[in-house]
């Protein structure tokens, strides 16, 4: 058999089949590749291409809104630009946008929109940032601004009331302070019907809002020590007991001693003598505006007739000459009992108290010798006068 006629036939186990000799030309030339398979017509679908954009695009901005917000949080947490304390202003009605805007001008923060978003998701459904004015430290960060204006404690102010002031003190006090809003009333409240106190209040108040929480504040509390008063005591209104209060806290700046002097007036009025209160004449001379610290009270001021001149009227005068606070209310509602109808300085800012005018008078003459000694004006005592002005007691029947 002729060998070009032989067929080699491959080992057992390979699966290509037999090899079949190729001339040289025809191993030269390449082999066909195949083609790729087709796309299904399922793939080459418009809504598939779209589909798959949209999800490339949601990838997109996923990736670009978490670090976006990585970089408001870090930005929000961060120290801020401020760089020494400062204060800032919250107005009624600031929205979150204006808030942001005023505290990015001021340079407090160095964005403003980093500082409106990241507060708007950090605020609980209800809450809001108060309107006042803050202390922001400095370097403080966006979130400690936050928590600072959304805490309403802002920067309180004070306006110290002391007792035994008129109502026209208090409303100059009112008016000279610069911190307060608005116009004091055109119609004065009445004489007696504040509270003396100190009062806080925030940057913007409103001056008719402090009168009208002085004027609460005195009617609660006149109310409730009234309804602890003495039944004995010879005055039976509440305007009548504020009169008397307000003498007393005129004449005496010592607590201990109010509540004593005051049963001097309760005696003197139990007995039918007039109250000779140096303070009422200061009152019915001067009014509220109270008397000039350089001009004292003279002998003849004793004899001049107006409603308030207790040397001159019995009783009571037809209104308060002050704004009493709590101790003297509580002296005039509770006063010691004594027989005593007279006082006069000690000397040393308090009183000496007498039940007969002939004591009384000997306490005056020493009174006058301290005076003189001090080269001080010793022509009119100070409590109830000596000698000829002094009102002596009536005679028991």
């Amino acid at each position: 058999m002729n060998d070009t006629n032989h067929v080699s036939e491959l080992p057992p186990g390979n699966g290509r089949g037999p090899i079949i000799p190729k001339s040289p030309n025809e191993a030269l030339k390449p082999e066909r590749v195949p083609e790729p398979p087709r796309r299904s017509k399922k793939a080459r679908s418009q809504v598939v291409i779209f589909l798959n954009f949209v999800m490339t695009m949601v990838v997109v901005l996923c990736v670009i809104g978490i670090a976006g917000f990585y970089y408001m949080i870090s930005a929000f947490q961060q120290p801020g630009p401020l760089e020494a304390n400062t204060h800032f202003m919250v107005r009624p009605g600031n929205g979150l946008a204006e808030i942001a805007t005023n505290l990015e001008r001021n340079g407090i923060i160095s964005d403003a929109r980093v500082f409106r978003y990241v507060t708007a998701t950090y605020l609980r459904k209800g809450d809001t940032l108060k309107a006042g004015e803050y202390e922001i430290k400095a370097r403080a960060s966006m979130k400690d601004i936050m928590g600072v204006l959304e805490s309403g404690k802002s920067i309180l102010y004070s306006v110290v009331m002391p007792e035994g002031l008129t109502v026209r003190q208090m409303m100059l006090r009112l008016a000279e302070d610069t911190v307060l809003e608005g116009d004091l009333p055109s119609e004065l409240p009445a004489e007696g019907s504040l509270r003396p106190d100190t009062y806080k209040f925030s940057r913007g108040s409103k001056r008719a809002d402090i009168i009208q929480q002085m004027r609460v504040a005195q009617q609660k509390m006149v109310d409730q020590i009234w309804e602890r008063r003495d039944p004995d005591l010879p005055v039976k209104t509440r305007e009548e007991f504020v009169v008397l209060a307000s003498i007393v806290e005129k004449e005496t700046g010592k607590e201990d001693e109010r509540a004593h002097v005051a049963s001097v007036f309760i005696n003197r009025l139990q007995r039918g003598m007039r109250l000779q209160s140096d303070p009422t004449i200061v009152y019915g001379i001067f009014g509220g505006e109270g008397k000039p610290s350089d001009r004292p009270i003279f002998k003849s001021d004793l004899a001049k007739q107006t409603p308030y001149n207790t040397y001159q009227i019995k009783g009571l005068p037809p209104t308060p000459i002050s704004n009493p606070g709590r101790a003297a209310l509580q002296a005039v509602a509770n006063p010691w009992r004594t027989k005593d109808l007279y006082f006069v300085a000690d000397g040393t800012g308090g009183h000496v108290f007498a039940a007969t005018l002939e004591e009384h008078n000997a306490n005056v003459r020493r009174w006058r010798r301290m005076e003189s000694e001090r080269a001080a004006n010793p022509e009119v005592v100070d409590g109830q006068p000596d000698g000829d002005e002094a009102e002596k007691p009536p005679k028991s029947n």
